[in-house]
Parts: C-alpha cells; sequence; structure tokens
C-alpha cells in the first residue's frame, strides 16, 4: 500500500499461461479419448492375427476396420445438436458408456460377424468423442491460446501411432485377440469417473430441434463417400460397382444436403455458412489433404516394412516410433509460435518440412537403411505434429462459442474423408504398380510411386496455407480497479 492508501495493481497473470481449471478439463478429457485413439491404431497391426485366430479371409475381417470407421462418420454430424440437447458432460460419459459398452462386446464376440456388430456400437461411442473433446476444450479456452490447447488436444493423436501399434503387437503376440478390447476397460472406467468430477456441471439451455432432413442427408452421405473410398483399393479399383456406386450415392447425398443446408439456414444439422471464415474453410481444405498425407502413409509404411522388408507387426510398429516420438516433440513449440505469430507461417515451415522428409521414401528400395528411413521418419514427425495443430488450431479463430460445436464436427468429417481418400488411392497405387512384381526390388518399386504421391498431397497444401490467419491482434490489457482502505482510526 503506498502512501495515499491506494494498493497498487497487483502484476497481471500471464495471458500465455494456460488456465490450470482448463488444463485439468483437458487431461480429464485426454485420460477417456487416449481408449479409442488406441484401439484404433492397435486394430491397424491386428487384422491380419484376427483373420487366423476367427478363421475368416482378409476381406471380411477387414470389416472389423470399416464398419467402425463407418460407424464414426454416421455419427459426426449430429454430435452438435447432441450436445446441445444433452450438455456436453452427460453427453461425454454417455460416449465413453457406450465405448465401454462396445468394447465388452467385442471381447465376447463369438465369430467375425458379432465382432463387426458389436464394432460399429464402438464406433458410435469413438465418433462422439473425438468431435466433442476439441469443442469442450476449445469453449472453455474461450478463444484464447488456441495453439497452446491444440498441443494439448493433440496428445492422444501423438500418442496413438508412437505406443498404439506396439502395444498390439506385444498383445497379439503374448495374449489373446480379447485383450485389445479389454485394454480400453481402465481408460474408459477412470475417463468416466474423472469426467463426473471435473467437468463443469450443463447449464439449462432451450432444446433444439433435430433437423431430420439434414441428418438423412448427411450423415448417410459421410458414410456412403467414405465406405467408397475404403473400396478403391480392391482388386478392380475405380472400375469397381463397389466402389464406384456407393461413392456416388454418397456424393449426390452431400449435395443434396448443401442444397438444403442453404435454404435452412441456421437451422441446419452443420450450418455451412460457416465456411464465411475463411480460418475454417482454409483450414478444412488443409485438414482434407492433410488427412490424406497422414493416414496414407501411415498404411504405406508398416505394408513396406512388413511386404519389402519381411518385418513382423511388432517390428514394422517399432520402426514407426520415431514419427511418433517427433510428433510429441514439436507440438508445445508449434503451439507457442502459433500463438505469437499465427497460424500461417507455422503451417507453411511444418508442411514444407513434411514434404521434404517424405520425398526420400519415393527412393526406397529393398535394401534401403533402416537408419536412415528411421531418421528421415523423425524429422517427418516433426513437421506433421507441427503441421496438425497450426491446421487444426486456426479453424477456431474467428468462431463464436457457439459455432464452435459445428467448427470441430466440420474439421473431424474433412480429416475421416481425407483420411479414406488419401488410403485408397495410395493402395490403388501400390497394387497397380506393384502387379507384376515379381522380386522385393519391383514391389519396393511400387511403394516408392505411392510415396511420391504423398509428397504430392503435402506439396499440395503448401500454397493454401497462406490463407491461414497470420499474426493474432493482441489482446487489450483488461485493467484493474484499485482497491483503497479506509485510513485506520486514531
Amino acid at each position: 500500500m503506498n502512501a495515499n492508501g491506494v494498493k497498487p495493481p497487483s502484476v497481471a497473470a500471464d495471458p500465455d499461461r494456460i488456465d490450470p481449471a482448463l488444463r485439468r478439463l483437458t487431461y480429464t478429457l485426454i485420460i477417456g479419448a487416449l481408449a479409442v485413439i488406441f484401439d484404433t491404431t492397435i486394430m491397424s497391426v491386428a487384422i491380419d492375427s484376427l483373420s487366423g485366430q476367427l478363421h475368416a479371409p482378409i476381406s471380411t475381417v477387414q470389416w472389423v476396420s470399416t464398419a467402425y470407421l463407418l460407424a464414426l462418420a454416421t455419427v459426426m454430424p449430429v454430435v452438435g445438436w447432441l450436445q446441445a440437447a444433452l450438455g456436453g458432460k452427460r453427453l461425454w460419459i454417455a460416449a465413453l458408456g457406450l465405448f465401454f459398452i462396445g468394447s465388452l462386446l467385442c471381447a465376447s464376440a463369438r465369430n467375425v460377424a458379432g465382432l463387426i456388430a458389436f464394432r460399429v456400437v464402438q464406433g458410435f461411442g469413438g465418433g462422439i468423442m473425438m468431435v466433442l473433446i476439441t469443442t469442450l476444450i476449445m469453449q472453455a479456452a474461450k478463444g484464447r491460446n488456441i495453439g497452446k490447447v491444440m498441443s494439448l488436444i493433440t496428445v492422444p493423436t501423438a500418442l496413438g501411432p508412437v505406443i498404439g501399434p506396439v502395444l498390439g503387437g506385444i498383445i497379439l503376440h503374448l495374449g489373446d485377440w480379447r485383450w485389445i478390447f479389454l485394454f480400453n476397460v481402465p481408460f474408459c472406467a477412470v475417463g468416466a469417473w474423472l469426467a463426473a468430477r471435473n467437468l463443469p456441471k450443463d447449464q439449462p439451455v432451450p432444446r433444439p430441434r433435430l433437423d431430420v432432413v439434414g441428418m438423412l442427408l448427411l450423415s448417410p452421405g459421410v458414410a456412403a463417400a467414405i465406405y467408397g473410398l475404403t473400396q478403391l483399393g480392391g482388386s478392380d479399383g475405380f472400375t469397381s460397382p463397389q466402389a464406384w456406386l456407393p461413392l456416388i450415392a454418397g456424393l449426390t447425398l452431400l449435395l443434396g444436403y448443401l442444397a438444403w443446408a442453404l435454404r435452412r439456414g441456421r437451422d441446419a444439422l452443420i450450418d455451412i455458412r460457416l465456411f464465411r471464415h475463411r480460418a475454417l474453410a482454409s483450414s478444412s481444405v488443409l485438414v482434407f489433404l492433410s488427412g490424406a498425407a497422414l493416414y496414407g502413409t501411415m498404411l504405406l509404411l508398416p505394408l513396406y516394412w512388413q511386404q519389402v522388408r519381411g518385418e513382423s507387426a511388432l517390428g514394422a510398429a517399432l520402426l514407426l516410433i520415431p514419427q511418433g516420438v517427433g510428433t510429441l516433440i514439436s507440438r508445445s513449440l508449434a503451439g507457442r509460435y502459433m500463438d505469437r505469430f499465427g497460424a500461417r507461417p507455422v503451417a507453411v515451415i511444418a508442411l514444407v518440412i513434411t514434404c521434404t522428409a517424405t520425398v526420400p521414401f519415393g527412393f526406397v528400395t529393398a535394401s534401403t537403411s533402416n537408419t536412415m528411413l528411421m531418421a528421415v521418419l523423425f524429422v517427418r514427425g516433426i513437421g506433421l505434429g507441427a503441421a496438425m495443430i497450426a491446421i487444426m488450431g486456426a479453424a477456431f479463430v474467428g468462431l463464436e462459442p457457439e459455432e464452435i460445436p459445428q467448427g470441430s464436427g466440420i474439421g473431424r468429417m474433412a480429416q475421416q474423408i481425407g483420411g479414406s481418400a488419401g488410403t485408397a488411392l495410395l493402395a490403388v497405387i501400390v497394387q497397380r504398380t506393384s502387379a507384376g512384381a515379381h522380386t522385393s526390388t519391383d514391389l519396393a518399386a511400387g511403394f516408392g510411386d505411392a510415396f511420391w504421391w504423398a509428397a504430392a498431397f503435402t506439396a499440395a497444401a503448401v500454397p493454401l496455407c497462406l490463407l491461414l490467419p497470420g499474426r493474432p491482434s493482441p489482446e487489450p490489457p483488461v485493467p484493474e480497479v484499485p482497491s483503497v482502505e479506509r485510513p485506520t482510526e486514531a
């Protein structure tokens, strides 16, 4: 207190510091989300083993993954409405419970048909959680420190490719395939307990009306388009009716939704007028391309090591660790620089690094040094981790709090469709270029061609980054009202 009896203003809190309550909420949601991420990445190395243990062909067992992916795509468009109708806390706990039940059902499946059906239950719960985690955290952040917040949100996505395939290899090597799903149970149980304890209580809001027509157009449209894309990797590729029929049907439904949403306006299931925000529109395109590059190469890399180099599923998973480590390392630095300089420069530099580190895989042979490839993967992981934080975080710049749920849904759908498109296209390329391969050298050349396409996806995204937001405007400091103490009476 000074001589005039006025308490000097206290030192302002660090504006770059994430509020402890927000950090606690984020870690609470991450615990539950880890179940979804680990389940997805573990399954990526389990298909071959499931085929043998369930006595079913690969073409049938592949539906264990495809059905889950379609369930994710189907539920994502309605998450915004579900949150408005039920509240974020109740919906999160319900989605965790649904994923928990789906995991137990999958572990109890007696045949491949039952497992496929139960994976749909899991997919509904997982799809809700993948959209809702971003929504709840971004709403709590209130538009501040988006880069740092995104670096926290992406923890499960970064950990999954590092730990998931290794865990899958160990589980399949030591135990029964059912433990792939039982492994989710502790994360669901602890995540639900933490959510009940730490998530803020839902505030009563007017219950919105469900856009039934929009739901019947958008959800099946997204699911059909993704299914068609997943079938492009079959033996007939683009000429297969199993691919182009659902793809055309899906695109027709999506165009129908576009016309309906323009007419419906704000009351549409997802208000497409949100694309008037340049940040969201450019981010969605970039997330699509980045999803194609990320998920497409996640298909190519283990297949290259298994088919060309003769590695086991566990061996291929261990070789992928450097990319995940690079992703983890770059997260916090990318978030800090995004908040300081904006998403644009961070995304440009990160995607240039990613593209440059993808190019060496275009020259792979049957004897390329694994040490060199792992070093390149580490650099690629640094670029990918930073790029995804900047690109996904940019989508929320300028959105009002009530627009965040739909913005989150748009981003997740763009990533799913992009990942499916990239995986399908690269699978077709590998199949076509290596169809007549008689030696591992010929087979490696086919993978090299596919990696060139992955590099092209990334290169195409670089100029689009110029549409992302630049340096953020500094927030004006909030002046503190000095408190005046009464003079002590004699």
